[in-house]
């Protein structure tokens, strides 16, 4: 579970989030939200998936009216499975191109790059680029740049071989080789999402072998993911800590960690810190994807799921904040190197993964070394959330059909990678990052806040907060206190559906750096947020209209537990759950005074018996 919860938004998201929201004060309103939010449905959910050993196909049918959530889950998993794999084939495109004697990010002397890429190493003191022309052919610099830059350009006038007429004093944007790398050589980038250009060939290559890594890894379920996990679960802190190590000794790394943690109080007045404070740890910890329910459902019954909770949710929220050090300190020497303010060195998300921490990189000695650790890290942390996402995909499918693919299950996942590995292809082609963004933006964000919102009502309100108490105190042998009762029923919904609200009541359709996407390309992003999010009503419709009796018995009806609600194993059936005795009555036979016995029968009953006398059977 801190393999699936511990992810590449630790890495390439929060850091970004603290320095955008007030450096060290945004750790206040995340420390809360981390308190009223995070952990409650975290716990809420491994508790859920530990006492019914289902995944999130089965884990709600003590409250059948919701079963829609367990669908919406896996409809999640599927879109994230897609586009999740895609973003680890860039992690290796990157960690197979880092085996050289120098990254081919470095210079601008590459067939990738533009006009305007400027290599840093060459351009550290020029704040200003100047386009310059000769004989109507553009002047293409690279070499010797600063020293072009500090005497020509001054004296240009004077300068022979020059005309002051030729000379175009407009700044050009600077582009560094890394993003000419990013867009120009891994993505072949198209103008916009209207033209998928073709597909490119070796992320295709990339993709299938990323698929085979995962296949692999779980060809016998958790028996083989579990102990791949021992290696991609702690590879990611020996790399963080060796690049916050070699982080620390480069110039101007004090001044990132400083920046990083530097507190703007007076940020926290402002609405949007707190909701970017809950939506990070909410996201990060992996909720309402259905993993956390499937991944506990491997528990043993009486594991100890509060002390699970508490471990991975701390050690996540470590993790983002030993992330962020070692991620600005690099971050502060690269702009020490660039002569800039750190503000206009930080990226988010593929920005800060893809080129800023590659153009870092290529600043330090022995770069392709650096290189490797670092995508091989980032590598290692998708792969670990891969693997539960797509273990969600089987075990919910698995349980559905236990008797039919259970008994296949080796074949069924190889069936479900290949499925995904052909809807993934698109996101490949040179206009795929754009759909990729799509996907990231609208089909994970919406859908898992209502699901949580939901999910938390419908314990507290309709199955019971008392019986789900009572649950877990047969598990644990403690019933949750008043922390966990308060926020469930109250504190944790409340502060999810303010964010829901925020989010809907401030949307902006959306933007990849300036490219702002066509209105039916947001169409089709609330297509597959609408596409999971009305599972959860169409289901609950389905339950209640397929039971007899008027509407009122109907909604009662599928608001009680199924039958088949309890432990899943009959060791663990104790309480309320604890078989009932059959007691079988017999006709009296008339023939003989001796007492009759069924083979089916758990007791004996004699004609002139009473029910005090009945002895159990053996």
């Amino acid at each position: 579970m801190i393999g699936y919860a511990v992810g590449l938004g630790n890495v390439w998201r929060f850091p970004y989030l603290a320095f955008q929201n007030g450096g060290g004060a945004f750790l206040i309103p995340y420390l809360i939200m981390l308190c009223v939010a995070g952990l409650p449905i975290f716990f809420l959910e491994v508790s859920l998936g530990q006492f019914c050993s289902q995944g999130p196909l089965g884990a709600f049918r003590g409250v059948p009216i919701v079963k829609g959530l367990g669908f919406a889950m896996v409809v999640i998993s599927v879109y994230v499975g897609i586009y999740y794999n895609v973003v680890i084939t860039y992690t290796l495109f990157y960690l197979f191109s880092s085996f050289t004697a120098d990254v081919p990010w470095r210079g601008c002397g590459n067939p990738w790059n533009t006009n305007e890429c400027v290599d840093s190493h060459l351009t550290a003191n020029v704040t200003c680029l100047t386009n310059i022309t000769a004989n109507s052919t553009g002047l293409f610099l690279e070499n010797n740049l600063t020293d072009f830059a500090s005497t020509i350009l001054p004296n240009v006038s004077s300068a022979a071989g020059f005309n002051q007429s030729l000379v175009n004093t407009t700044c050009l944007d600077r582009v560094s080789p890394s993003e000419n790398y990013w867009k120009n050589r891994v993505l072949g980038l198209t103008d916009g999402i209207h033209n998928l250009g073709s597909v490119r060939l070796e992320l295709v290559l990339i993709l299938m072998l990323a698929w085979a890594i995962i296949y692999l890894c779980l060809l016998k379920g958790v028996k083989s993911s579990g102990k791949a996990v021992y290696f991609t679960a702690t590879f990611p802190y020996v790399v963080l800590t060796i690049l916050l190590v070699r982080g620390l000794t480069l110039d101007g790394a004090f001044d990132g960690v400083v920046y990083f943690f530097k507190p703007r109080w007076e940020l926290l007045k402002e609405s949007k810190v707190w909701k970017d404070a809950a939506t990070q740890i909410f996201y990060s910890l992996s909720a309402s994807w259905g993993g956390l329910i499937t991944l506990s459902s491997y528990n043993k019954f009486n594991n100890n799921c509060y002390r699970d909770s508490l471990i991975v949710v701390l050690t996540n929220s470590f993790t983002s904040i030993y992330a962020g050090v070692a991620v600005f300190s690099v971050i502060g020497f690269m702009a020490n190197v660039l002569k800039t303010d750190i503000s206009k060195v930080v990226a988010d998300g593929p920005g800060l993964a893809f080129v800023v921490y590659p153009e870092a990189l290529s600043q330090m000695p022995i770069s392709p070394l650096w290189a490797v650790l670092f995508f091989l890290m980032l590598f290692t942390l998708g792969l670990d959330t891969m693997f539960a996402t797509l273990e969600t995909i089987v075990t919910s499918f698995t349980d559905v059909f236990p008797t039919t693919l259970r008994r296949h299950k080796a074949l069924f996942t190889l069936a479900v990678c290949v499925v995904l590995f052909l809807l993934g292809i698109p996101l490949v082609t040179q206009g795929g990052f754009y759909y990729l963004h799509l996907m990231d933006s609208y089909a994970a964000s919406y859908t898992l806040i209502l699901c949580a919102i939901v999910e938390m009502l419908a314990i507290s309100y309709i199955y019971g907060l008392d019986r789900f108490c009572d649950d877990i105190k047969l598990m644990t042998g403690k019933a949750p206190g008043l922390y966990w009762r308060i926020t469930w029923s109250f504190v944790s919904p409340a502060v999810l559906l303010f964010i829901f609200i925020y989010s809907l009541a401030n949307y902006k359709p959306l933007k990849l750096n300036d490219y702002a996407f066509p209105p039916w390309a947001n169409a089709i992003g609330w297509l597959t947020v609408a596409s999971s999010a009305l599972l959860i009503p169409a289901v609950a419709i389905f339950q209640v209209a397929s039971r007899d009796g008027s509407f009122f018995e109907r909604l009662k009806s599928a608001c009680k537990p199924e039958r088949k609600w309890r432990p899943y194993l009959k060791q663990d059936r104790t309480g309320r759950y604890a078989p009932k005795t059959d007691i079988f009555f017999p006709p009296v036979d008339n023939r003989s005074d001796s007492p009759i016995c069924d083979s089916k029968a758990r007791l004996f009953y004699s004609p002139d018996s009473s029910m005090s006398s009945m002895t159990s059977a053996t």
